[in-house]
């Protein structure tokens, strides 16, 4: 694959054989990222997980201290009193059985985030598989089902971000963009990375997370040392 100048320019400043501590790390993301846009930083955890194995897989949601750095909009499908509720929490959008032919059909996915009641799934398991492969389907471990609408909202729109295991038991997850500071990326690692450690499998064995790596859009991948997680 070719990479532009800059992306090289930016390489030269990463040493791919060195583990860099997460300090270090968060302020050479930084200094790498020079696209025109505020780049959004992204960890990435390489696993001992085999998420084939049912008590293995791992899915769940953290509050990043500092937020994302991008404005989130959230979809919930409730009914009755919850539907003020969620309006009032600041949902972007509220519904319910009228929503599906609008998805489904007119394809309208002007959403980042769906929340929805439990007695509501019945209705939102109609839209599996628009929602699905999307990674938009409300699920109880990520806190996106729940009668509590009100906390749900306020949470995602503080910087609340899910995380889960993909095909090759990595972890994807942004932490926030390039214009944040080096403390504030900081904070929102550690606070990842002390979520997972609680998230941890028992049924995993040997070293937990295997590698990790934070990457900006345009920018090189930047390792770090994890022996102390």
């Amino acid at each position: 694959m070719k990479h532009g100048k800059k992306y090289v320019e930016a390489a030269k400043l990463v040493d791919r054989m060195k583990l860099y501590e997460p300090e270090e790390a968060m302020d050479l993301v930084k200094k790498v990222a020079t696209a025109k846009f505020d780049e959004t930083i992204e960890v990435h955890i390489r696993t001992g997980c085999d998420g084939r194995h049912a008590e293995q897989q791992i899915r769940g949601a953290v509050v990043l201290p500092h937020g994302t750095g991008r404005t989130v909009r959230v979809l919930v499908f409730a009914k009755g009193d919850k539907i003020a509720e969620a309006e009032s929490a600041g949902a972007d959008h509220v519904g319910g059985e009228e929503l599906i032919p609008k998805i489904q059909k007119e394809g309208w996915l002007d959403f980042d985030v769906v929340v929805a009641t439990p007695d509501m799934m019945g209705v939102v398991g109609r839209l599996g598989k628009v929602l699905g492969p999307k990674g938009l389907m409300p699920n109880p471990k990520a806190g996106t089902v729940t009668m509590d609408v009100a906390k749900a909202i306020q949470d995602i729109k503080a910087g609340k971000v899910e995380y889960r295991l993909d095909k090759a038991n990595i972890i994807h997850v942004p932490i926030g963009k390039a214009s944040f500071s080096q403390e504030a990326l900081l904070d929102n690692y550690n606070a990842l990375v002390g979520a997972l450690q609680k998230a941890r499998p028992s049924a995993v064995k040997g070293q937990f997370m295997r590698s990790i790596a934070v990457t900006s859009t345009m920018g090189p991948g930047i390792r770090i040392n994890n022996t102390k997680v």
